[in-house]
């Protein structure tokens, strides 16, 4: 009856700008004599409703008949519908059933259609590119003298050694043990990102912090003085750009630390910060239920104490001219990819753009929010990160569900539905740039998700202790090669995580933060990154094509990028079986970049935890295309 993302349905599919009129088109059984049918609108951010009718127009085929209508929203927003109809069995309701179609059984769900600001713009760098993220502290040291670094911090000698994950004598976990890595280690490795590919390197917090993940921040000014200075930032960002990369700084502004000229609740600075006395210049940015002890603070770490984001001497400072987010696009920084981004309101996040776009409008605004970005609620809101005024784009954890999913036994059509659901609810410019992990800072390294037994509730002695048996390594490393077929091939751009090419493994914080194994690489697997971002840069319809669905059963998922000039085709096998999976005749003229053409049967031959990538070049000649 209906299928939201199928254009003879409505056009066109997926978010749309505001004012852009969207065609809606139904198809009824004749036998159920419909004599009325109605689109149903409502607004999610009012509240009111419009109901628009729809008009007879002809038959589709001898035994359905067709009806249509036109909506075109106003304002940027989200939007829900569904369908009514008068039939000889009285008024029924169609509503969204699995995926995009449309249903008379009874539910409650109905589609969504997101209308984005027509003058909503996203940086063009990162299309088609692939990004690197890097945790400072362990990717490279370069072997220069540190300076002004705190005596209350660890240096490990050997790179190689694990972090330290045990309580100390007070049974506290302080993070506090280092391996040296910094800026300029980062600068000699660039010769290394880019036979990678890589065209945008992500940095986990470099300011001033007490913590070697830094995201206690201790002073925003300040690059933390084991990684380097603001000469040794703005150098590494002259570098990286004449080598065709850009470098973008994470945002920690919905706290600080408390050992930080802002609250300096251990005295480590000389002035007085908002625990020390209620005159100080900071008092403000904090809120005491008692001060000094009592505070709001990040999930209840004390150590992390909450800031008042409408204060207006905090956002000043943030987001005001020659404010920290202009400070660092002023010394090199691409952009930010905003710390839970979810926990910043709306109007901070206005703030921070406009702050970022008036330097260079050219920069980029990252979110991290971990679940559907177009309709997450939060304390019970819905967020506006993607209409136009907030984020240019979010980290895209829906796809790693989806990819390591697939990869771990779920079903292949539950798996697709999660990109396809992303797909329509974003608007394109936010697909384009989406942050395509499947590893980070903050989860499990995908080497053991994809092949060593599951975390469960194990705790750290645990985690340290587990590796990879030589045959589960194995069996990961072929899954590698699949998660990163799909992560470097579907809509938005790769991000991989420091190490994850090179075959690092490891569960939880802090054994994900290992050390970059600089002479013990998986030189196979990084030979494969290598060819996948080979193939990103010689195919345009990895820029910003439209996605296509061919298949999701069976263990394999099949699918389609294509624009003006090229098609990729990219088909997974997850399975321990042999399968065969039908693809469109014109593939058999294609380019094999990985795996086989299909049959004369038009069939494409997978054999177990085997990928195929093909590429179809468009030709023209005259007016007619083949």
């Amino acid at each position: 009856m209906f299928n939201s993302r199928n254009p003879i349905y409505r056009y066109p599919t997926g978010a749309v700008a505001n004012c852009i009129p969207v065609h809606f088109k139904i198809t009824m059984p004749r036998d159920l004599h419909c004599c009325a049918a109605r689109l149903v609108v409502l607004n999610d951010d009012t509240g009111q409703k419009q109901i628009m009718g729809m008009f007879w127009c002809g038959m589709n085929g001898d035994n359905f008949e067709f009806w249509e209508c036109h909506f075109a929203a106003k304002e940027p927003g989200l939007y829900f519908y569904w369908f009514e109809v008068d039939t000889w069995r009285g008024t029924l309701k169609i509503s969204r059933g699995f995926g995009g179609d449309g249903t008379f059984q009874e539910t409650h769900s109905v589609w969504q259609l997101t209308v984005y600001d027509r003058s909503f713009k996203t940086p063009n760098f990162l299309c088609g590119g692939i990004m690197y993220q890097i945790f400072p502290d362990r990717f490279c040291r370069s072997g220069e003298t540190k300076t002004n670094v705190p005596l209350d911090r660890k240096l490990h000698e050997n790179w190689n050694e694990i972090p330290d994950w045990e309580p100390n004598s007070e049974g506290k976990i302080t993070n506090t043990d280092y391996f040296g890595g910094d800026l300029k280690g980062i600068e000699e490795k660039l010769g290394y990102l880019k036979s990678l590919g890589v065209t945008c390197i992500y940095l986990n917090p470099i300011f001033e912090a007490h913590s070697n993940h830094r995201y206690d921040t201790a002073d925003y000014s300040k690059i933390d003085p084991i990684l380097g200075d603001e000469k040794d930032f703005s150098h590494l960002c002259k570098t990286a750009k004449k080598m065709g990369m850009a470098i973008i700084l994470d945002g920690v502004f919905n706290h600080t630390g408390s050992d930080s000229v802002y609250f300096n609740r251990e005295k480590r600075y000389s002035g007085d910060g908002a625990y020390n006395s209620k005159n100080s210049p900071y008092y403000s940015w904090y809120n005491f239920s008692n001060w000094p002890d009592n505070y709001d603070c990040w999930w209840n770490f004390k150590t992390l104490p909450c800031v008042n984001e409408a204060n207006p001497e905090y956002r000043t400072y943030i987001t005001g001219r020659g404010g920290i987010i202009q400070k660092w696009i002023d010394a090199g920084a691409a952009g930010w990819r905003l710390d839970v981004a979810d926990e910043l309101p709306d109007f901070f996040l206005d703030e921070i753009r406009m702050a970022a776009k008036i330097k260079n409008s050219d920069s980029v605004v990252l979110g991290e929010v971990w679940e559907d970005a177009s309709n997450k609620c939060v304390y019970g809101k819905r967020r506006k990160y993607l209409l136009g005024n907030q984020l240019d784009s979010v980290m895209n954890y829906p796809f790693r569900n989806a990819i390591l999913g697939f990869l771990t036994g779920a079903n292949p059509a539950d798996m697709m539905e999660i990109i396809l659901e992303i797909v329509e609810n974003y608007p394109p410019q936010v697909i384009n740039i989406l942050m395509n992990n499947i590893g980070t800072h903050d989860t499990e390294r995908a080497l053991t998700v994809l092949a060593g037994e599951p975390l469960g509730g194990h705790g750290r002695r645990w985690q340290s202790s587990t590796h990879l048996t030589k045959e589960r390594r194995r069996l990961g490393l072929k899954l590698m090669r699949l998660a990163s077929a799909m992560q470097f091939t579907l809509p938005g751009v790769p991000c991989i995580y420091y190490g994850d090419e090179a075959g690092m493994e490891g569960y939880r914080d802090p054994f994900n933060r290992q050390c970059y194994p600089w002479g013990s690489e998986d030189k196979e697997l990084i030979s494969w990154y290598r060819t996948l971002g080979k193939i990103r840069s010689s195919c345009s319809c990895l820029k910003e094509g439209i996605f296509v669905p061919v298949s999701s059963g069976d263990d394999c998922i099949a699918y389609i990028r294509k624009d003006e000039n090229d098609s990729l085709l990219c088909a997974v096998n997850a399975g321990n079986e042999n399968r065969k999976i039908s693809v469109p005749q014109e593939w058999q003229k294609a380019e094999a970049l990985v795996g086989n053409l299909p049959d004369e049967d038009n069939k494409l031959n997978l054999k177990p935890l085997e990928c195929a990538i093909l590429k179809l070049k468009k030709q023209i000649i005259g007016s007619k295309e083949i």
